[in-house]
């Protein structure tokens, strides 16, 4: 039921379970209150409050140029401006893929396609966040190359990154930061392990999406689903119930052995897994 709320725009997958708890959901006139609920859009009338949602929904996926000065959430307890005030209502419902923190700037990808927003915050998927980010104080290149294999930091421990000194600017440096994982405020944690104080932090690509210089502070730009299956490259994308899902492309050795079998090439199987995959964390920045 989560999954139908979220696809339809309704609201977020984990809104959307407070809202089957208080009884606020109901299908074919019947309340439901259990979160393994299930339904089919297609037969069922799916109501909140009472009133019938609409589960035909064009996905929609917006790149943003995201400003300093506003929070990526929904909404804000201090009242700051959010990413989504600055959406055209006819775009619908619409929520980050990742985060960027307040002070942070930078590409931001919104879609109201909530099970490839989770796919795509994963770190197996492998998208890689890239960053330009100004620091304050001496970088030394060594410090650079410890990042690669990754570093605890007050023991949280954060993957390998990819940095390069970029130019020195006056007191400051910039770096470009590159990784596949998003903890909270990675980047800015671990520069200031290092003593090197974050005054700009610009995510300039997120996976295959670059911030061209046509897309300015405060602008969106909307990304038809062709050219998102495009840009997947490997990562095939195929539609089933309305949504747009990742499916594993063959690798080169299977496909190659399907072919002298004369067989179709397959997908590969994904490993089992035994232990429950952690949620993502929100991207660092």
């Amino acid at each position: 039921m989560q999954k139908i709320l979220s696809a339809a725009g309704v609201v977020s997958r984990r809104a959307a379970e407070g809202l089957i708890v208080q009884g606020r959901v109901a299908v074919n006139g019947t309340p439901v209150l259990d979160l393994g609920s299930k339904a089919d859009p297609r037969t069922d009338t799916i109501s909140v409050d009472g009133r019938k949602i609409k589960t035909a929904v064009p996905l929609r996926y917006v790149l943003v140029n995201k400003p300093t000065g506003m929070v990526t959430t929904r909404s804000d307890p201090e009242r700051r401006r959010t990413v989504l005030e600055m959406i055209p209502p006819d775009l619908g419902y619409l929520y980050p893929v990742g985060r960027l923190d307040y002070d942070s700037e930078g590409l931001l990808l919104l879609t109201n396609d909530g099970e490839l927003a989770r796919r795509l915050e994963l770190p197996s998927t492998g998208w890689v966040r890239r960053y330009r980010v100004r620091v304050h104080g001496e970088v030394d290149q060594t410090q650079l190359a410890q990042l690669a294999k990754g570093i605890t930091v007050e023991g949280v421990r954060y993957g390998g990154i990819e940095a390069t000194f970029d130019r020195k600017q006056g007191d400051n440096v910039w770096l470009t930061m590159a990784l596949t994982e998003g903890k909270n405020r990675e980047i800015r944690n671990i520069c200031g392990h290092f003593g090197w104080p974050v005054s700009r932090l610009i995510r300039v690509a997120y996976g295959p999406f670059q911030l061209g210089s046509h897309l300015q502070p405060g602008d969106i730009e909307e990304v038809p689903a062709k050219v998102l299956r495009e840009q997947l490259g490997e990562k095939k994308v195929h539609q089933v119930s309305g949504q747009l899902k990742l499916k594993n492309a063959p690798s080169p050795e299977r496909a190659h052995a399907d072919k002298k079998r004369g067989e179709k090439p397959r997908g590969d199987k994904p490993e089992r897994r035994h232990k429950p995959r952690p949620k993502p964390g929100r991207d660092a920045h």
